[in-house]
């Protein structure tokens, strides 16, 4: 069985290269996420997206956060994929709210979580009698 493919081939089908000019979802180690156009990138995964945006899901509420021209250090990404366009893109059940009222929900959550380690802690301290 013989391969007719150089190694430019393999490089392609293994880089970003396929997803130039594409909307994509990149995760960050920080747990964002961000979408936009992929316009560039370099071997370190740096990369430049075009109209982007972060998402911010909180709950079933969700705020779409106009970013522009943004650069990402390639050492921060998690994960990298293409959006299927043609596909609703959130289950019906979520909603698009302001970017004000993410942030609400983000910092109710933030201080229900902290709440509950703290109770978490009160709780061990009287375990340990």
């Amino acid at each position: 069985m013989s391969w007719s493919g150089g190694p430019d081939d393999i490089f392609l089908s293994t880089s970003l290269a396929s997803y130039l000019d594409k909307k994509i979802l990149v995760l960050l180690r920080d747990g964002r996420k961000l979408m936009g156009l992929l316009r560039s990138f370099d071997q370190f995964a740096n990369a430049v997206l075009e109209g982007a945006c972060e998402r911010v899901i909180v709950g079933d509420l969700y705020c779409d956060i106009p970013l522009g021209l943004y650069i990402i250090r390639g050492e921060n990404v998690v994960l990298i994929g293409e959006l299927d366009l043609e596909r609703e893109e959130l289950p019906p059940h979520m909603t698009c709210v302001s970017a004000a009222e993410i942030k609400r929900a983000q910092k109710a959550e933030r201080d229900a979580s902290d709440l509950k380690g703290s109770m978490r802690k009160r709780m061990e301290f009287l375990d340990m009698d």
